[in-house]
């Protein structure tokens, strides 16, 4: 039984360090593939026009539970065109998603206008509520070059009196989709301003 005891040991030693192994050695991999996948996906909600900075180089941390549906620090990224802010980019969750939270970011320029929207994660049924991502529907490009004003009942899906169609069979998905997107709107019409001054840089946490 010790002998046993002892060789299950080593064994299961050996598999933790392989497993440290492989993860060093593709940390620095996998870092380079999200860091592209999201400069991507800033460009497809800031289009190049609005921008001659990287945008993954301004990045500031922005937090508000109620608008943006987390606790935790979401990021926001700034559009900067010869030397001034053009649009800007936020992340936001709707947390009443049909299968859990939905983490989406939104460009909007600095007429409220949405530049492009983009899902990040979901939890949605499969040919229902995942028609939120680009890959299943265009419903998302439905946002593009919409303007927010205050007030404005529009922007609630068709069911709740907006302009936004729900999903056959799914309304609870669009409903929280575009109630994060309002919010998200509200948020950048009430910070816009602070947020161009300059803020809080992407993983510094509180003080």
């Amino acid at each position: 039984m010790l002998k046993n005891g002892a060789l299950l040991g080593l064994f299961a030693l050996l598999c933790t360090g392989l497993v440290a192994i492989v993860n060093g050695l593709t940390k620095d991999t996998i870092a380079q593939q999200e860091l592209a996948e999201l400069t991507q996906t800033l460009t497809q909600v800031i289009p190049m026009q609005y921008q001659d900075n990287l945008l993954v180089d301004n990045c500031v941390a922005i937090n508000s539970p109620t608008l943006l549906g987390s606790k935790d620090d979401l990021s926001a990224y700034i559009a900067i065109k010869d030397g001034a802010p053009k649009a800007i980019a936020i992340q936001m969750i709707a947390p009443d998603g049909y299968n859990g939270e939905i983490k989406l970011i939104m460009g909007v320029d600095n007429h409220n206008q949405v530049l492009g929207i983009r899902t990040l994660s979901h939890q949605e049924t499969p040919g229902l509520g995942d028609k939120i991502d680009l890959r299943k529907s265009d419903w998302v490009l439905s946002f593009t070059n919409k303007v927010w004003q205050k007030n404005n009942q529009a922007w609630h899906v068709k069911k709740d009196g907006g302009e936004f169609d729900q999903f056959t069979g799914a309304t609870i998905t669009p409903r929280a989709y575009v109630k994060a997107i309002r919010n998200g709107l509200v948020f950048i019409d009430q910070n816009r301003k602070d947020l161009y001054q300059g803020g809080r840089q992407c993983g510094v946490p509180h003080e």
